[in-house]
């Protein structure tokens, strides 16, 4: 999937960034029913459409599995990319696409594991 930019005449992937946007997305969608309510009560946001989010409950499991896929895609796309040697002045030299991308799948992969982690947590604290 590489791409020619015209500008410069280097190639460049799109596919780990794409994929590192599904994932957060996708971990972002995980996450609207049990944690972006908590988050958007705590930056002060309020209404009655946030109990709106909770419908979103049943179709977790899907977007889930959507975005650990996305997740897992994008981790092996950059730990394919950073294994191919690159010479100076390609566009694969400059290192911050990389760490933004990086930085992308971290997070989303923090949200899904809390997601994830707060399905199995919430019945403890709330039989306490």
């Amino acid at each position: 999937m590489a791409i020619k930019d015209q500008s410069t005449g280097n190639n460049f992937e799109r596919g780990p960034a794409m994929l590192a946007i599904g994932g957060l997305l996708g971990a972002l969608a995980a996450a609207s029913c049990c944690i972006m309510p908590l988050v958007l009560f705590g930056l002060g946001v309020s209404g009655a459409w946030i109990g709106n989010l909770t419908g979103l409950a049943p179709y977790q499991p899907i977007f889930i599995t959507t975005s650990l896929a996305c997740l897992g895609a994008g981790a092996w796309l950059i730990r394919r990319e950073s294994k191919q040697a690159c010479a100076e002045g390609e566009a694969c030299a400059r290192p911050l696409p990389d760490r933004l991308v990086k930085a992308a799948l971290i997070v989303a992969a923090l949200l899904v594991m809390a997601a994830i982690g707060l399905d199995f947590l919430g019945p403890l604290f709330l039989n306490s």
